[in-house]
C-alpha cells in the first residue's frame, strides 16, 4: 500500500502553534527525503495528541516507539 505523502503533509498542520512551526520547518528540510518506512512511522506519529508529539519532540517526555525515534530526532533539529 502507497501512502499518500499529500495527506500525510496536510496532517503535519498542527493547532499547537509551537509543534505547527516545527513541522513547517521539518516539512522543508527533510519531507521530500522520506523513503516509504519512514513515511509510515511519520504518519503513525501524526496520530499522537500534539500535546504527546510536542513533548517528545522538547525532550520533556521520552519517545517510547522504538519506530518513531528518528522521526522525533528529524523533528526536534533546529
Amino acid at each position: 500500500m502507497t501512502i499518500n505523502r499529500g495527506r500525510v503533509r496536510w496532517q503535519c498542520r498542527r493547532a499547537l502553534l509551537e509543534l505547527d512551526l516545527v513541522f513547517t520547518r521539518f516539512l522543508e528540510k527533510h519531507f521530500d527525503r522520506l523513503n516509504d518506512d519512514q513515511l509510515a512511522d511519520l504518519e503513525h506519529l501524526l496520530r499522537c495528541d500534539d500535546y504527546d508529539i510536542w513533548a517528545m519532540v522538547n525532550g520533556s517526555k521520552p519517545c517510547e516507539v522504538e519506530r518513531w525515534k528518528e522521526m522525533i530526532g528529524l523533528l526536534s533539529q533546529r
